[in-house]
Formats: structure tokens, sequence, C-alpha cells
């Protein structure tokens, strides 16, 4: 059986957003994060979005594919990211939306809503990992009891307040397996449900 992994980026307060909508006071990711997190999903084979990360994340089907002709970039990506994009590119996507209309990227279907026990017969039908991508769709993954592991990047600054990266309402009890600080100031914590 698969295992069901929550990413995500946080405040140290707790949040992936703050007030405005804004998460550009995430530290920018260094080359030994980037490979870290390229480490950390390789093994997937499957990641579960809500409409408004997936819109964040389908950025990745297109960097460092040049059309054919085109000059190359100016500003050519760090080959950790080029590494992101490939394996971002090379899973499958599960996008949870009732407004979207249709998915922009490949290896993608959408579904209407959350159905845990659909959910439930993938992870135990996968050969690789899976993750699921956005605060409020992990809340009914946390709420349905699929969530195995959570890996924390916790960032170098309190926002005050927006959109929270933990679930509310749901009690889930966790071990710390490992830990990890990076030199722009993230600390990576890794925890496994009880």
């Amino acid at each position: 059986m698969a295992k069901l992994t929550y990413i995500a980026h946080t405040s140290l307060d707790g949040y992936i957003e703050d007030e405005s909508g804004g998460f550009e006071w995430s530290a920018a990711p260094d080359p030994e994060e980037i490979a870290f997190i390229n480490d950390l999903v390789r093994p997937v084979g499957t990641y579960l979005y809500g409409r408004r990360m997936y819109e964040a994340m389908a950025v990745w089907q297109t960097i460092g594919i040049e059309p054919a002709g085109t000059p190359p970039a100016e500003a050519v990506p760090l080959p950790e990211l080029l590494d992101f994009a490939e394996l971002w590119r090379a899973a499958d996507k599960v996008v949870y939306s009732g407004t979207l209309h249709a998915t922009s990227t490949p290896r993608t279907r959408l579904e209407r809503e959350f159905d845990a026990e659909a959910v439930r017969r993938l992870k135990h039908a996968a050969d690789r990992d899976l993750t699921v991508g956005g605060p409020g769709l992990a809340q009914h993954a946390f709420a349905a009891g699929l969530v195995d592991e959570v890996h924390l990047f916790v960032c170098p600054v309190i926002v005050g307040g927006g959109k929270p990266g933990l679930p509310h309402g749901v009690r889930v009890d966790l071990e710390l397996l490992d830990q990890r600080q990076f030199d722009n100031g993230v600390v990576h914590v890794h925890y496994r449900r009880r």
C-alpha cells in the first residue's frame, strides 16, 4: 500500500498564505533545499490537489521546455528546479474542484468532489506514493484518516494571520521522524501518524 503524505511550506505561526493571500514571504529555496524536496517527491506517483494548488503548480509543466526554434532563456533555471519539473510532469495529478472546467496539463484528471473511499482504494492499489497539496483538500484527507506522513518546511517568519497550513478541528497524534535546518533558515520536520 502506498503512503499519502502532506507536504507544505508554512510560516513559523503556521500559515501557508498571509492575510492578503500572498506567500512571497517564504524563504527563497536554496539548491540544497530544492534537492531535498526532489528526493522527497521522487517516489510520488500521484499528486492530489485542490484547484488553487493545482493552478499554482501547473507552471511546472513548461519549466525547462523550450519550444522548437526558441532561443534559450537568459535566466536558466537551476538544475534542481529542472529536476523537480521532470518529476512533476512524470506523475499523475488528480484535481478536486467544483468550479474548474478543465485541466491544462497532461496526466491530470478532474474530480468534482473529494471521495475518501476512492482515495483509500487508490492508496491500496498504488505502487507509488501519493501527496495531498493544499490545506483545504488536506483537511478532508486528515479528517478521513488518510494522511500517513507530514512534511512541513517552516519558514523563518511570523505573518500574523492568513490561511492555516494545518487543519482545524482534526486531532492527529504524530511521531517525529526527522528534522533538518537549511542555510536559508527553513526548518524541515517530518512526522508519521501514530
